[in-house]
């Protein structure tokens, strides 16, 4: 393997493949089973890698695969080197990524570096050890509060519900921002930081092109760990950045990036993309400065509602984050933490309308797009039954919070009944609804005005255009409810109406539409190109 320390940083290549690309995030268990036990896998992925080069994406995102007793379906990783059983092994790995090279397709993996599982041999021996020990420091242990340490050592909360803290036999707590399945990682320890170096370098020598950092604005934390400002309203919700949150956005923490670009810089054309929830344009910005992450991610589109000022907002807002560095912005409507854009614009009919509109905003964006499987096929949320519920969030809230298995229901490919070719077994790890006969990839690839088409058609102007290029935008004027950008440089006019009525549309010769036009006017909740 080819390495340079003395190699720029990728950031400076205007060339770089991940500047303008578009991912396809692969939630492993979801995607598609090869061998029946209803669980997505790797070699189930491996066998639609012809079906994602036909839908024109550039990249993909893999949810974690690693060992894991599966508290967290993967995200408690107890060896972070190896393949867990239930997705296959190494060899089915490296075949995937051969073969995804083969198919033109880069692959990312999930990085987990907040935490590790409770069954980590590291935790087993802390637990060992005791207090104080060598064991410990890699770890977040403290003494509690209160006259005999019954009390725990700060107010802090866990994400999944619950106190962030859990106390163990000898009478000291662990912190787990997460469940307490997951212990978090003490990153002033060098031990912590020599492992995911050794972590990173190991996927880099098999081949991946990038690396995906869950919780990327958390690991480091404050070194008296304050209790959290009453104000953090929402500190029990999954990851809500809150600006009195002492959790998260510790100044430490970009460090920890430096080091990851180090390693990653040292293998020419690779990445690292941050999940980053910083609403702040600043703070953000710092994530991406030219030694740290390659990309952060940025969910104000997730967080805008169907609403034209909303969403111009959100896209203004994202490109001052980084208009003075050397990065592009990102764009994504949805992924595995978050309600599927379908349903959280309306559900149904109108529902999917909308996200027609969104998909095309969104992809007419100069940047990088980040795909969540099963969009490009319009599918919704799913109301499961409470005894399906797998997330630990609904267990740690009491069985208030329903967690984010109906964002995770798996992808239905073919037939008319489930598992649509998902598995051959009927019992699929989260049960898959009847309607979604109408929706297999295999219905919507033979039907040119479904979500699917729309996609492969977005996707390929996208990338053979000429007018889709230039990273800056121009603003028009106007009706309220709606909005018209145009690309500096190629000069493709984006417009959408979310207002009630048909507004005339802007001048120019028709691309794609999300739905149909009324003559020289675009309908309400329809987005369209023009040149």
């Amino acid at each position: 393997m080819r390495r340079s320390s003395d190699l720029q940083p990728e950031i400076a290549d205007e060339s770089a493949w991940w500047r303008d690309a578009v991912f396809y995030q692969v939630y492993v268990r979801s995607f598609a089973d090869s061998d029946g036990d209803g669980v997505g896998d790797l070699d189930g992925i491996r066998s639609r890698l012809g079906y994602l080069e036909l839908l024109g994406v550039d990249a993909l995102w893999l949810t974690p695969f690693y060992r894991s007793p599966m508290a967290d379906h993967g995200y408690d990783v107890s060896d972070p080197r190896d393949v867990d059983p239930l997705f296959g092994d190494l060899a089915s790995f490296d075949a995937l990524v051969s073969e995804a090279h083969q198919h033109n397709l880069k692959v990312t993996v999930d990085l987990v570096p907040n935490h590790t599982s409770d069954a980590h041999p590291w935790f087993v021996e802390a637990l060992r050890a005791g207090p104080g020990s060598r064991e410990r420091a890699r770890y977040v242990f403290r003494d509690g509060r209160g006259h005999d340490g019954s009390q725990p050592p700060n107010n802090w909360t866990s994400l999944f519900g619950g106190p962030a803290w859990t106390r163990v036999a000898d009478g000291q707590w662990y912190l787990h921002l997460f469940a307490p399945e997951q212990p978090d990682l003490n990153w002033d320890d060098p031990e912590v930081q020599a492992d995911l170096q050794q972590t990173l370098r190991f996927w880099l020598d098999r081949g991946v092109d990038g690396f995906r950092i869950d919780v990327a604005h958390g690991m480091a934390k404050p070194f008296d760990l304050p209790d959290m400002d009453p104000r953090a309203a929402h500190a029990s919700a999954v990851l809500q950045n809150d600006v009195h949150d002492p959790r998260f956005d510790n100044e430490g923490v970009h460090e920890i990036h430096r080091m990851i670009r180090k390693v990653v810089d040292e293998y020419p054309g690779r990445m690292a993309v941050g999940e980053i929830w910083v609403t702040d344009d600043e703070r953000f910005a710092a994530y991406v400065r030219p030694d740290e992450l390659h990309l952060g991610f940025n969910f104000r589109l997730v967080e805008a509602e169907f609403d034209a000022d909303a969403v111009r907002t959100a896209i203004q807002h994202s490109l001052a984050a980084v208009a003075q560095l050397d990065t592009p912005p990102t764009w994504t409507l949805s992924n595995h933490d978050v309600v599927r854009h379908v349903t959280r614009y309306g559900g149904g009919a109108l529902g999917r309308k909308r996200a027609r509109a969104m998909a095309l905003v969104e992809l007419a964006l100069p940047g990088v797009v980040y795909l969540y499987n099963g969009e490009e096929l319009g599918l919704p949320n799913v109301e499961l039954p409470d005894w399906a519920l797998q997330d630990p969030t609904w267990k740690r809230s009491g069985h208030t919070d329903r967690g984010r298995d109906g964002c995770r229901v798996p992808i239905p490919w073919e037939g008319t009944l489930p598992p649509f070719g998902f598995s051959e077994s009927a019992n699929t790890w989260l049960p898959m609804p009847l309607e979604w006969s109408e929706l297999t990839a295999e219905a919507e690839l033979e039907d040119s005005g479904s979500v699917l088409s729309l996609y492969r058609q977005a996707l390929e102007l996208r990338k053979t255009h000429p007018s889709l290029t230039g990273d800056e935008l121009e603003w028009y004027g106007a009706p309220p409810g709606c909005f018209a950008f145009r690309r500096k440089g190629g000069g493709l006019i984006c417009a959408l109406n979310t207002s009630g009525a048909p507004v005339p549309l802007p001048p120019g010769e028709i691309l794609v539409s999300s739905g149909p036009m009324a003559g020289e006017h675009l309908p309400p909740d329809t987005a369209v190109w023009l040149k």
